[in-house]
């Protein structure tokens, strides 16, 4: 039997989730909410550039709430309003819906999170009698799972790493890129991502979960975030980066554990390939897709780093259509779907990877099946930003 499943916030991450729903054979799409007025009315089918499938959008989540959905994947944005998002998921735990998540990203591992975001989450799972889960592609599975399942073929393991490296040229979310990431901005712009503290929330997580998988404990986190800027000129998909504003972004988090540097989280974020070559850059072996903006191509990886017994590197390079952010967005909406039968059938409360079995993709081996669900083919000029201020990443 299909297990009936809602989506919450059908934007870059969530109408890849919605189409994964549509097209999973053990899934069926009950409900879909959007904090869109442009979306608002619309079926779920034709949002994804595909048939109608007899499901409308609401921006109402009341029937959401009453209907009979098992579980929902909630994809809503939530980097500026991570307590508004964690009371969504609250009323949907309460009504006995399961959760999937990427919206709140510290919450790939709850027992690394403050109290204030769990104990309302815990609370209401168990009330409800349900499970929730939080993952993506990172935080997630290039962090979390890969690197734990690397490490099940060493002797011994001294440290391990974890970077992204990716081009934000082709990101389609550009609030994010500007104003929180804030790439285009002078020096002095005070960039949400980068203020003190704000890396060690969202990927602290990160670092004590591989520390509870490998069964040690870490006792200090150190950040280090660096921004330089760009001393010339060009312009991406998105916009137009000026000479002197910053460019890319470096943020590090490094877990000690005995007074020993063991976890290393490395964000390595640029907007041109060509600045901070100091920097890792990824392995690529499918070319990007060419754009026509030379240098901001969009490209992208991830890289696991183990040393210990054997040393151990692996490159995790993925794109949709030669797209490496596109590829990345599929890979992290398809890994929350993937999840929910597994999610349904775990123990009430919050769950983590540590606490799943393998998540397949068991009954998807079949021929790609066209359009790919791209948040920007979809109305590609519509910010997804209701009055309300909630936007759909």
């Amino acid at each position: 039997m299909a297990i009936n499943v809602g989506v919450w916030g059908p934007g870059s991450m969530g109408l890849i989730a919605l189409r994964a729903v549509i097209d999973h054979p053990e899934l069926q799409l009950a409900d879909l909410v959007v904090h869109s007025d442009a979306k608002c009315g619309c079926d779920a089918g034709e949002l994804c550039g595909i048939s109608p499938v007899g499901v409308l959008a609401t921006s109402d989540p009341a029937a959401m709430l009453a209907g009979d959905a098992d579980a929902v994947v909630y994809a809503a944005a939530a980097n500026l309003r991570p307590l508004e998002a964690v009371a969504d998921m609250v009323s949907l735990l309460r009504a006995g819906k399961n959760v999937v998540s990427c919206s709140v990203v510290p919450l790939v591992y709850p027992d690394g999170v403050d109290a204030a975001f769990t104990d309302p989450l815990r609370e209401a799972a168990l009330a409800g009698g349900v499970s929730f889960f939080t993952t993506g592609i990172d935080s997630g599975f290039a962090n979390d799972i890969l690197p734990l399942t690397l490490s099940g073929v060493a002797r011994a393991v001294e440290s391990v790493r974890v970077t992204e490296m990716f081009n934000y040229a082709t990101y389609p979310d550009a609030s994010a890129v500007y104003e929180i990431l804030g790439f285009g901005k002078p020096p002095e712009f005070s960039a949400f991502a980068a203020t003190p503290g704000v890396f060690t929330f969202g990927w602290g997580p990160v670092l004590h979960q591989l520390a509870a998988g490998l069964g040690v404990h870490i006792g200090d986190i150190d950040e280090h975030v660096e921004r330089v800027a760009t001393d010339f000129a060009f312009d991406t998909a998105t916009g137009h980066i000026a000479a002197g504003t910053i460019a890319a972004m470096r943020s590090t988090l490094t877990g000690y554990v005995d007074g020993k540097p063991t976890f290393v989280v490395d964000h390595v974020t640029r907007m041109h390939n060509d600045i901070c070559p100091d920097w890792p850059q990824p392995a690529i072996s499918i070319p990007p897709r060419d754009l026509g903006y030379p240098g901001a191509s969009g490209r992208g990886a991830y890289r696991v780093e183990i040393d210990g017994s054997p040393t151990i590197r692996c490159e995790l390079e993925m794109a949709e259509n030669h797209d490496h952010d596109f590829g990345a967005r599929v890979a992290g909406a398809c890994r929350m779907v993937n999840a929910i039968p597994a999610v349904v059938a775990a123990p009430s409360g919050l769950l983590s990877a540590l606490d799943l079995p393998l998540v397949s993709g068991a009954g998807l081996v079949r021929s790609v099946q066209e359009p790919s669900p791209d948040s920007r083919v979809a109305f590609p000029s519509r910010s997804g930003a209701d009055q309300q201020g909630r936007v759909e990443p």
